[in-house]
């Protein structure tokens, strides 16, 4: 089974180059970020004619996830709990009802800048409340992999200058530690467990010829439960989407898992 995780970065606006990537990589499972469309807007005729079933999440404008899986979706959990008053559309969880099932979440993590400031304290609030459902989910000792825009340089080495990035939300030592807190209840970063090398991005900005300096960052994560982790097998990085024409600034991350 093929798992992967894409911020799209408006999947109407850049639907054919979705449409592309998406026979391309031949994945079974996509958590889709930042759709930026509510739930009628998000192409499902388009999406559906490829042979994937559909969970979305949507917000106008901005933000926005989605699950597309080849298998059955069911048990479907629309945003986190903690602070009822949060309205961004940032987390769906589904169960794929695979011959092996597995859990997956799409997770779009805020930026957190500019730091510091009240868009820094969401941040922050947002990693302890999915901190806390990452640990809900273990009790039930299932497969789980929670994927997406984690807004997370999680070292050093995952980005093209750290003197650049050292303030900023992405990398500041408090965005780090929540994200250590999350392995630290057991869950594998499937790249470091398979991969690990330095300067492998999953992020260009569109400014600045980022793309062209390879000017980039690894901000897109598969964090897998020990269910999960005994069943990864590889990790790719899938840059080709990011030369395309109308790309996305982010790539495809995809880990493959034994049916």
């Amino acid at each position: 089974m093929k798992i992967a995780t894409w911020n799209v970065n408006s999947v109407n606006a850049r639907l054919p180059t979705v449409v592309e990537v998406l026979g391309a990589v031949g994945a079974d499972v996509w958590c889709l970020q930042e759709i930026k469309c509510i739930d009628e807007k998000f192409p499902r005729e388009e999406i559906e004619a490829l042979g994937f079933n559909c969970a979305v999440f949507g917000q106008k404008t901005y933000n926005g996830v989605a699950i597309i899986s080849k298998f059955p979706i069911s048990d479907e959990k629309r945003g986190l709990d903690g602070e009822p008053e949060d309205e961004q559309s940032r987390y769906l969880e589904v169960l794929i009802e695979a011959p092996k099932p597995v859990r997956v979440a799409s997770v779009y993590l805020p930026n957190g800048n500019p730091r510091p400031g009240d868009k820094y304290e969401y941040k922050l609030r947002w990693m302890d409340r999915l901190n806390a459902r990452a640990k809900e989910l273990l009790e039930n000792e299932e497969a789980v992999v929670l994927t997406g825009d984690f807004n997370c340089i999680p070292r050093d080495e995952d980005c093209w200058d750290p003197k650049v990035w050292a303030e900023d939300a992405l990398a500041f030592p408090l965005t780090r530690e929540r994200f250590r807190k999350l392995q630290y209840l057991g869950y594998t970063d499937a790249f470091m467990a398979c991969d690990g090398r330095m300067q492998k991005y999953t992020f260009w900005d569109y400014q600045a010829g980022a793309w062209q300096k390879d000017w980039g960052i690894r901000i897109d994560h598969l964090m897998c439960s020990p269910q999960a982790a005994d069943r990864l097998k590889s990790i790719n990085i899938y840059r080709n989407a990011r030369g395309m024409e109308k790309p996305s600034d982010h790539v495809p991350v995809i880990g493959t898992f034994s049916d």
